[in-house]
């Protein structure tokens, strides 16, 4: 069993990106800039945000968080989103989510420029994604695709079971690891037998946000594990979505939580963001 450490490669990641970012700048003296709408006050929220700060400054970008009360309108948010559209010096735009239940989260990603859409949201670089096509990818699941390669982990021909079915983690990850040739199935919260699924599964990619959902008898011996959940347990530690005690000892590779697949998020966040800022310094 071989741990997949993703702390180290986000660390290896923001360093090739700090260097882009300085060899950007020498070369056309810009930045590359970007700017996080922060609704309320929930403290994940508000803690994620300042760790995407943190990797802005340690990478040597320009960062701004546009940081709203709760009780925001719809139409404060979307001039928001106009304005930072239209503003050179950004070159991402990311929208915290989830939001109050008074916004329209559809109606604000597809706001947001696709060139500028560094977290992979709008439906047109979903799109790009599901057709096979180069546009930006959501963080999470590209920073699990980072991760395997970083192990040599192909996923061409494997049996690949996906756990969770959301927009932001579960479809772009199916998409990305059927762009890579696996077979791909995807469960969710209506699925019936979900053990019967992981059983024949030579990976499995959880991110549904339960604490211990599989379970050293629901994978085969010698299957990869990536556990993209994360949990706060009663006893105030984080976890993941795998009892990863009982599983890691079965499996080849497996993700620790924290440690894993939560670094690369953020590194994936500063990769998409340098590539937008290239993409503009071109078209400048």
């Amino acid at each position: 069993m071989q741990i997949l450490d993703g702390k180290a490669l986000s660390k290896k990641i923001e360093d090739q990106v700090a260097k882009g970012a300085k060899t950007l700048k020498d070369e056309t003296g810009r930045t590359p800039g970007l700017a996080v709408i922060l609704v309320g006050s929930d403290p994940a929220s508000h803690a994620y945000v300042g760790m995407k700060k943190k990797a802005c400054d340690r990478a040597g970008f320009y960062s701004v968080t546009h940081e709203m009360p709760a009780d925001i309108s719809q139409d404060a948010i979307e001039s928001t989103i106009k304005m930072m559209n239209q503003n050179p010096s950004i070159d991402g735009i990311l929208i915290q989510l989830p939001l109050p239940e008074q916004i329209d989260t559809t109606k604000l990603l597809e706001l947001v420029a696709p060139n500028k859409d560094v977290d992979g949201f709008h439906p047109y670089n979903v799109g790009r994604l599901t057709t096979g096509l180069d546009g930006f990818v959501p963080c999470t699941p590209l920073g699990v695709m980072e991760l395997l390669a970083e192990y040599n982990i192909d996923p061409k021909g494997m049996n690949a079971v996906v756990v969770g079915a959301s927009n932001i983690v579960g479809k772009p990850m199916a998409a990305l690891l059927l762009n890579a040739n696996a077979t791909v199935q995807v469960t969710h919260i209506y699925t019936k037998d979900l053990k019967a699924c992981t059983l024949n599964a030579d990976i499995i990619l959880v991110g549904a946000g339960v604490i211990n959902l599989i379970k050293e008898d629901m994978v085969k011996d010698g299957a990869i594990i990536i556990d993209i959940g994360i949990n706060r347990a009663d006893n105030g530690k984080l976890v993941g979505d795998v009892d990863f005690e009982n599983v890691a000892p079965k499996s080849s590779y497996i993700t620790p939580v924290p440690g894993g697949v939560g670094p690369m998020t953020i590194a994936m966040l500063l990769k998409n963001t340098l590539t937008a800022a290239q993409a503009h310094a071109k078209e400048a």
